[in-house]
């Protein structure tokens, strides 16, 4: 019995322990040993962990009499940092692939030099993303948290939707280890667990961002490469955080 327990969570926890390493800068785990096939079901959980440290960050120097003008730049840049820039490069080699056409899309992509399209998207991106943080003022820690969470479900969508466009790209093992109808276990579990304390706003309203943002440039790229993945990302969390910040204008 105890074996067969084992086999059973063992390869959960390594999936997790891996997920933990590659989308995030925080420290690996002792136990168990990381496996890096079927991570991007976890990648939820992982935005979801960076969003509980960025409220919690929010909340401590809001104690300590930060203004909302300080502290949004402040949360955004620990947030950056914790997830290691790995979407926000994606971002900007997505927009200057985009800006290049569909006959040099790909290079244009994987072209390490960053590009005026790609600087660009992400300025706006991050301006956007302060707007909504300055507008919703005490509310902002539990917005992180969803934003976060939604923001990493936008990839699953992705990988379950269209074809991976590079026969050789590194982040070719999401799709080709990824099992949708399984892969969206965790997260449903995880948006069930968190809805306690995210009840003042509205739990689901990333769902379709994650959706529509994922679907947008499926199409316009005609699949999805590990450069979009985070493209969907950071996209999804500043159409959401703009959503809720104008719900909470309305109210």
């Amino acid at each position: 019995m105890k074996a067969g327990i084992v086999r059973i969570v063992f390869p959960w926890l390594s999936d997790l322990a891996g997920a933990w390493i590659f989308y995030s800068v925080l420290p690996a785990w002792p136990w168990p040993r990381p496996r890096f096939e079927r991570i991007a079901r976890f990648a939820p959980w992982i935005g979801l962990w960076i969003g509980v440290l960025q409220a919690l960050l929010w909340w401590g120097l809001s104690g300590l009499g930060w203004s909302d003008v300080a502290l949004a730049p402040v949360v955004m840049a620990v947030g950056i940092w914790l997830g290691g820039g790995l979407h926000q490069d994606g971002l900007m080699d997505t927009a200057d692939g985009l800006a290049a056409g569909a006959a040099r899309r790909l290079e244009a992509m994987e072209d390490s030099r960053v590009g005026a399209s790609g600087a660009l998207a992400l300025a706006v991106v991050l301006l956007l993303q302060l707007a909504a943080l300055f507008q919703l003022h005490e509310q902002a820690p539990l917005a992180l948290l969803l934003a976060g969470f939604w923001g990493r479900v936008s990839p699953l969508w992705a990988m379950a939707r269209f074809d991976y466009l590079r026969s050789d790209g590194t982040a070719g093992f999401h799709r080709r280890y990824g099992q949708p109808l399984w892969d969206v276990v965790p997260t449903v579990v995880a948006c069930l667990a968190f809805a306690p304390f995210v009840a003042p706003l509205p739990l689901l309203i990333g769902a379709p961002v994650a959706v529509g943002v994922a679907e947008r440039l499926g199409r316009r790229l005609g699949g999805h490469t590990g450069d979009s993945y985070g493209a969907v990302v950071v996209v999804t969390e500043a159409i959401t955080l703009l959503l809720l910040a104008g719900l909470a204008a309305a109210n």
